[in-house]
């Protein structure tokens, strides 16, 4: 599978480091810290302490590295702290919001039907356990590779496969319903 093009200007090898990458990088981080939060207020304050942290760790970054990776690893486990905050102070967790789906439309779904799959899709992965679910978004909608998954997620690159397979199977048994269970029929995932 041929990579985006946006991928090779992240991996440059930059005299000014991090700092000179991050306008770049903006984009990605707003859509996956969305996807992370299910909240536009969580996900500003998610990419602005990504942002702040990236570049009081610019030192730790490696040039030639996927500087994306790194940053998406850095807002993954900025999330995973502020959701442990919340739960300590006991705070509501934010639960994924229905009429986000709404707020970000797919730009290539064609048709009524392709939209209404699009939104079930998206209300099943959004069902999914936490670890599950951001396993499958770094996976499925960022399009990293189980390597840097792994770094991202800060677990063993088995861990984030087994987790991506059974996200897939529970999407898969959601939105096929109960008769695909009783039919005993494998699913397709």
């Amino acid at each position: 599978m041929p990579q985006p093009p946006f991928r090779a200007e992240l991996v440059l090898c930059n005299e000014e480091g991090i700092a000179s990458l991050l306008p770049a990088l903006l984009p990605r981080l707003w859509k996956f810290a969305l996807r992370l939060t299910g909240s536009h207020l969580d996900a500003e304050e998610l990419v602005q302490c990504t942002c702040v942290r990236a570049l009081e760790y610019a030192h730790q970054w490696e040039l030639g590295s996927s500087a994306l990776s790194w940053a998406f690893s850095i807002m993954h486990s900025t999330w995973l702290n502020e959701v442990r905050a919340r739960r300590l102070y006991n705070r509501v967790h934010i639960a994924w919001e229905d009429d986000l789906l709404q707020r970000i439309p797919d730009p290539a779904a064609a048709n009524q039907e392709t939209r209404r799959m699009c939104a079930d899709i998206l209300t099943a992965v959004s069902r999914l356990p936490e670890p599950q679910r951001d396993a499958i978004v770094v996976i499925c909608a960022e399009g990293m590779s189980y390597r840097e998954a792994a770094q991202i997620l800060g677990v063993p690159i088995g861990t984030v496969m087994s987790r991506v397979s059974r996200a897939r199977a529970s999407v898969a048994a959601m939105l096929l319903g109960e008769s695909a269970t009783d039919n005993n029929e494998p699913v397709a995932v």
